[in-house]
């Protein structure tokens, strides 16, 4: 069982920047894909971005590509999601979530372990 926590979520303003982090407890986190997805009131959640298990690839969805980009150190078994130039459409629940197949992964069903969510929130 991997649990994982997110951190970093907040209020910021329109071109604003937020650093949201995740904690994993797993010793054997670095086995992991990982991935963040958000989801906003009344929508699907949706796919932000992933980063593979040796963080050399990564992916990211159409709306955030060139506005956000994912690490990870396994050292501290923690990913990150460094979000630039922040829109009002950006506001939704972020998870960080973990899948134990090989490379990119963009498919939600594919993560069995998920945080719980951590709130961003940008004003107009």
């Amino acid at each position: 069982q991997v649990r994982l926590v997110e951190s970093g979520g907040g209020l910021v303003q329109t071109g604003g920047s937020l650093r949201l982090s995740c904690a994993a407890s797993e010793r054997t986190f670095s086995r992991y894909t990982m991935a963040w997805f958000r989801q906003a009131p009344g929508k699907e959640r949706e796919f932000v971005a992933a980063i593979s298990q040796s963080g050399g690839n990564t992916d990211y969805g159409d709306s955030v590509k060139g506005r956000f980009t994912a690490s990870r150190d396994d050292a501290r078994n923690s990913v990150y999601l460094q979000m630039l130039s922040l829109k009002p459409e950006d506001t939704a629940v972020y998870y960080c979530a973990a899948s134990p197949l090989i490379g990119i992964v963009a498919i939600i069903n594919e993560y069995v372990y998920w945080g719980q969510g951590t709130q961003v929130t940008v004003s107009s």
